[in-house]
């Protein structure tokens, strides 16, 4: 019987999901006769590469095919644990291994050599800005072809083959290049495990011609990992606890607010052990929503300078104390470096280190310590509480429309929030999405545990539909509503295509207000404009009676209650994406301050030299 890898292919998987020589009775076949050091027909690195991935959690491989990656894709879909999602195109496949990523705490992705790894580069930089650790593989050159004279094809016409690997160099944390079977054990295992504690990705490089062939250092059930859990040095954690405990006891009225990188810290319930102790009132930084419960008694929303959830920026910049906890601070967040804050009265803690006011600093503390030790000795001052209290004036509603008018963008956000409950996930696509969606109130058991995501730091456009579909795998049991523009999702549309195979059932708000909006408000000009497509007709294209799909154009808020109806009640197993057309000139009004700042910033003339 012939046991080759190529003549499963049809059947995806192994009729007795293994590789190498049949088995009986659920055991591999092996030669009696034959001496001690015959290896395994199964001990092979493409199985050893996909049982650490299923290890680590990984159920699901976003990938296209290629030919420097066939056999290594044979050997990743005869594991048992793992499957593979084929993606339309490597951009998008990297954006799904982000979003798995976010839910999951780790991604992974599969591409072929340099056009593969060139095009996945840029979501793999969104990953590294955003802290996300995913397994980037690419399949590489045959072993025989390094170091020779040899041009392959898909390189740019050069011997050199490491132009590829010096691209991701600056955007993934480790990087291995396995064209040896000798050490191809420890290189992916330090790969994968370099990218969970750093919490960032890696790049894995493996030659076409490794995957199938046994070797002694693979063996069939590889040793789990014994990831050393980092610690805090003691006395720096000691020191660090009574000088920030100092600092805030003697402040008047001080403030807790939440930054992103409490998710690669791992400390958003210390955060709230924190918060409930030490009786502030509590923000949230844009990029760090969905990270610290909105349902917290002391929850004041949003601090993003002008543009902040109303009456937040006004307690946080009046405090005269403030503790940051996984802060970035960059032109976006800061509305163009506008922010009104003092350094000399803020505690700034990041994932491994402490900052209080211009010094001291205290390295080798870990937030999730820091946090747990403050929240047992800092005294409880609701005072900055209170005053919120005293000034705050619930948020207006949106002016009643007719059912028939244009549809505003501000209506159709008060039907999404209706929407939210705890079997609800919401992901917003850079642009007015951002300012809308941010606005957005998660209840319980949907903004706690990271059930709302987007990408700040990078703000790539056409994030959004890789990551929904990454995200909907990884959260089968939740329903994704995604919010998307109408130039962002012409960058990235195809891999609708995927969710329909993999039977996802997420929500599509399609944002059709004929361009780059958020460009507009920046800086306009002819090239924001875009060329209006048939979204809704499209995705029927896509679709093409094949999997569950439903489509709806909406114009009005009457349509639009139909069409959410619709789509929560008879079509709640379908993939449902909702064309809204609004105007042009429709934006939230913290897009139009946020853009002018922003704009303001980007336009400052050089310093004199």
């Amino acid at each position: 019987m012939d046991s080759t890898i190529g003549s499963q292919l049809q059947t995806c998987k192994p009729s007795n999901g293994m590789l190498g020589n049949p088995a009986q009775n659920g055991a591999t076949i092996l030669d009696s006769n034959a001496p001690p050091s015959v290896v395994a027909a199964d001990a092979t690195l493409g199985r050893h590469l996909a049982r650490r991935l299923v290890e680590i959690g990984v159920k699901d491989v976003f990938s296209v095919p290629g030919d420097f990656n066939l056999t290594l894709l044979d050997h990743l879909i005869a594991e048992p644990g793992l499957k593979n999602i084929g993606c339309c195109n490597e951009l998008n496949a990297g954006y799904a291994a982000d979003g798995y990523a976010r839910s999951r705490g780790v991604g992974a992705c599969v591409v072929t050599f340099t056009v593969g790894g060139l095009s996945i580069i840029n979501a793999i930089a969104g990953a590294y800005s955003e802290n996300l650790p995913v397994i980037c593989i690419v399949g590489g050159p045959n072993t025989n072809d390094y170091g020779t004279n040899r041009i392959l094809h898909h390189t740019i016409g050069l011997s050199d083959f490491s132009q590829e690997l010096r691209c991701f160099q600056t955007v993934t944390c480790y990087q291995a290049v396995v064209n040896n079977l000798e050490d191809a054990h420890e290189q992916i295992d330090r790969a994968i495990s370099t990218s969970l504690k750093e919490s960032k990705p890696v790049y894995i490089s493996i030659s076409c011609n490794l995957p199938a062939i046994p070797h002694p250092t693979f063996t069939r059930e590889p040793i789990p990992f014994s990831l050393s859990p980092r610690s805090s040095n003691k006395m720096g954690l000691e020191a660090a606890v009574e000088a920030a405990t100092t600092f805030l006891n003697k402040a008047v009225k001080p403030v807790i607010i939440g930054g992103p990188k409490l998710r690669v810290a791992k400390a958003c319930e210390a955060f709230v052990e924190l918060a409930d102790a030490c009786g502030y009132p509590i923000g949230v930084m844009p990029s760090a929503k969905g990270l610290v419960p909105e349902h917290h008694s002391r929850f004041i929303g949003t601090y993003w300078g002008a543009v902040s959830t109303s009456f937040c920026a006004e307690i946080v910049e009046s405090a005269d104390a403030y503790l940051f906890v996984g802060p970035i601070f960059n032109d976006y967040s800061s509305v163009g470096y506008s922010l009104l804050l003092k350094k000399e009265k803020a505690i700034v803690l990041q994932p491994d280190r402490v900052v209080i006011a211009n010094g001291p600093a205290f390295g080798c503390v870990l937030m999730k310590d820091f946090l747990q030790a403050l929240a047992k000795k800092v005294n409880r001052n609701p005072t900055a509480f209170e005053n919120y209290q005293r000034i705050f004036i619930p948020d207006g509603v949106p002016t009643k429309s007719d059912p028939k008018e244009p549809l505003r963008v501000n209506i159709m956000f008060q039907h999404v929030q209706k929407m939210l409950s705890s079997s609800t996930a919401v992901i917003a696509e850079t642009g007015d999405s951002w300012f809308n969606c941010q606005k957005l109130k998660l209840p319980e058991g949907c903004g706690w545990c990271c059930r709302y995501e987007f990408q700040m730091q990078y703000g790539s456009i056409g994030w959004s539909v890789g990551a929904t579909l990454g995200y909907a795998q990884s959260v089968p049991d939740k329903r994704v509503i995604s919010c998307i523009g109408d130039g962002s999702f012409q960058v990235t549309a195809q891999d609708v295509s995927t969710m329909l195979r993999c039977e996802q059932k997420s929500i599509i708000f399609l944002i059709n207000n004929g361009g780059y909006t958020i460009e507009v408000e920046i800086h306009d000009g002819p090239y924001n404009v875009i060329k209006n497509w048939d979204y809704t007709g499209l995705v029927e294209a896509i679709h093409n009676g094949e999997g569950n799909c439903w489509t709806k154009k909406v114009r009005n808020e009457g349509e639009l209650i139909e069409a959410i109806g619709t789509a929560t009640g008879e079509k709640k197993d379908c993939l449902c994406f909702i064309e809204v057309i609004v105007h042009k000139d429709d934006t939230s009004k913290e897009l139009l301050e946020w853009g002018s700042r922003v704009c303001a910033a980007n336009s400052r003339p050089p310093n004199p030299q």
